[in-house]
């Protein structure tokens, strides 16, 4: 007698994560749900491929409203649900702080609260983000304090410590946070920063772009691969006992440092001039101006350096990060130079 599937709920599925994690857990024999937003643009772009085969199932509805919830809950009667669904740009939630919290923070409780309400829970995984760390020193583990600087990195932190891990503790459901440092892929939207980097200098390559305005160049963060990270949250809810992990690779690398690997790839050696707002990279070969800082770009509170410890994870999990840092970059150039190449000129 066949075993019947396991049932999964994502919320987010449009997103990056969502995106490989639908992959991930399609390719496990999962049937998966997809809580989706409905939106004028075009949401279905990383996931297309698996609508037009039918292999993911579509909800639509939002973290703020709890009668969609209820309804994807009870349509996707999940056995595992993966919240991935967030306010997910730092940057913005300075200036839209309302809607952070109430997305990453009261969305959260209602979805969680929903889901106590079914005859039989499942296990929750909820994206939770380096940036509660914000200015604690390197590296950052499940032992290091929180400090965070931004609205949204706030709202993450208090669905953590009230829906994650308090309820967890007071009601003895499986639910854990997956505390994932920055992860990129070239399914990243453009308007995160690496994203924007590896898309604009590939536009630059063929002139259609003249410069890149950036903001801090100094930042340093720990950038993993998307895809490798999706595994790390299917994993957290395959353990006996519900907890909260860290993910990361254990290298950071600045800004700066990301815009010349980017550029070197393009075939364009970086030299740098001037210092703070009034740096600017110039292409060795042709003496253009190709970098720029613009200082509006700045957040209005800046984390310096979010460096990961995932030794946890390593032995409890035995996950490790397998693409490095040299290929997460190559292979986002690589597919921005064909984006860009297939798009027609202007």
């Amino acid at each position: 007698m066949s075993q019947q599937k396991k049932r999964a709920l994502i919320t987010g599925i449009t997103g990056q994560d969502g995106s490989y994690l639908a992959e991930l857990l399609l390719e496990k024999g999962y049937e998966v749900y997809g809580f989706i937003r409905r939106s004028s643009t075009e949401p279905l772009l990383r996931i297309e491929h698996l609508v037009l085969d039918k292999r993911v199932s579509l909800i639509n509805g939002n973290l703020r409203d709890i009668a969609t919830i209820e309804e994807a809950l009870k349509e996707s009667r999940p056995d595992e649900i993966y919240n991935l669904a967030a306010q997910s740009d730092v940057g913005v939630s300075f200036d839209c702080p309302e809607e952070a919290w109430e997305v990453n923070c009261y969305g959260v409780a209602k979805l969680v609260d929903s889901a106590m309400e079914l005859k039989t829970v499942p296990k929750i995984y909820q994206a939770s983000t380096s940036e509660m760390f914000g200015e604690t020193s390197p590296p950052q583990n499940e032992s290091s304090p929180f400090k965070p600087v931004s609205p949204y990195a706030k709202a993450k932190l208090r669905a953590h410590q009230r829906y994650v891990v308090g309820y967890r503790e007071k009601y003895g459901i499986f639910i854990c946070s997956g505390i994932l440092f920055n992860h990129e892929s070239p399914r990243r939207g453009k308007n995160f920063v690496t994203r924007k980097i590896t898309h604009s200098l590939a536009k630059i390559k063929f002139g259609l772009q003249e410069y890149l305005e950036l903001g801090n160049l100094e930042a340093r963060r720990d950038w993993g691969f998307a895809g490798d990270y999706v595994e790390a949250m299917w994993l957290m809810l395959q353990q006996e006992r519900p907890d909260d992990f860290v993910i990361a690779t254990g290298e950071d690398h600045s800004v700066k440092e990301f815009v010349e690997s980017a550029a070197g790839l393009l075939g364009m050696r970086i030299l740098w001039q001037g210092e703070g707002q009034n740096t600017i990279g110039v292409n060795y070969y042709n003496d253009k101006t190709i970098v720029k800082v613009n200082p509006q770009l700045y957040r209005p509170s800046e984390v310096k350096n979010l460096l990961g410890d995932s030794q946890k994870a390593r032995t409890v999990l035995k996950w490790k990060p397998k693409m490095t840092f040299d290929r997460l970059v190559e292979s986002m150039v690589l597919a921005d130079l064909t984006l860009v190449r297939s798009q027609p000129q202007m």
